[in-house]
């Protein structure tokens, strides 16, 4: 019985602690908001992100090294991470005068 519930409270732990971080990035107007969006430091991070424009937009980082297509009103995730505390630029390469941001990592 001792050894069910240590096996229990092991899985439970685990599945906790391996839950990745979840933030949301919005695209309306052709801006990504918000445009500085800071995350945990040495975590992976699931990032979501919706856009409310009718038009679509690919979200680029170089740094990041990510690219992804987000149709109109519609929402695609992608993951990134563990990072090293920095700044992380990123643009739409769509609407790359307004689509601007940056991930930063503490």
């Amino acid at each position: 019985m001792k050894k069910l519930l240590f096996i229990t409270l092991f899985l439970l732990t685990s599945t906790a602690f391996a839950a990745d971080a979840e933030f949301t990035i919005v695209i309306r107007e052709h801006r990504f908001e918000p445009a500085e969006l800071i995350v945990p430091a040495g975590k992976k991070i699931k990032l979501l992100i919706e856009n409310q424009d009718s038009t679509p937009e690919e979200f680029e980082s170089y740094d990041l090294a990510r690219e992804k297509v987000i149709p109109g009103n519609s929402a695609a995730s992608l993951y990134i991470g563990p990072l090293k505390a920095g700044r992380y630029p990123f643009f739409g390469e769509f609407n790359e005068s307004t689509a601007k941001g940056a991930v930063i990592a503490q």
